[in-house]
């Protein structure tokens, strides 16, 4: 199953809903594709979608999902990631009303530099990308907390040993 998910923003996102649900229509997607719409007006017409999802049901089809297509959000890029997900992720844009700037090109750009996603930049490579990705090894996600709590003890054990 693939998930789209466009974030809970007030932003629409009609541009990359309507992409992948052109995409079925093709079938240029062969897997099933469930899409959490949140405040877009597109109507998809051949996924299953709904506006939001429940906490518990969104993380169960995080969990199942073999390729997240998402926004630019942070908090979902982190959530696909920390779980192995392989995901391309679409910049909002503020020429077509999605955001207030164009801040998630870069944000994406960095999570692609380290080789954690997929950044589509141009929504009309987002097939290409869907196929090349399931052949893709991205890295894992390593957090560096850790490491910071490490060096903080080592700190605070420094000032006391003195």
């Amino acid at each position: 199953m693939i998930l789209v998910t466009v974030g809970s923003q007030k932003f629409q996102f009609n541009r990359l809903l309507k992409k992948v649900d052109q995409m079925a229509w093709d079938k240029v997607v062969e897997e099933e594709v469930v899409m959490q719409t949140g405040g877009s007006d597109y109507v998809p017409r051949n996924c299953r979608y709904r506006a939001f999802y429940d906490r518990i049901r969104f993380t169960e089809m995080m969990e199942k999902c073999s390729v997240l297509i998402t926004h630019g959000g942070t908090g979902t890029i982190m959530e696909a990631v920390k779980l192995g997900k392989k995901t391309i992720a679409v910049p909002r844009l503020a020429r077509y009303g999605e955001h207030v700037d164009d801040h998630q090109c870069q944000l994406l750009e960095q999570f692609q530099k380290m080789n954690l996603i997929y950044a589509c930049a141009d929504i009309e490579e987002l097939p290409v990308m869907l196929h090349e990705i399931k052949g893709h090894r991205f890295e894992r996600w390593r957090s560096n907390t850790e490491a910071f709590v490490s060096a903080l003890d080592r700190d605070i054990r420094s000032i006391f040993d003195n």
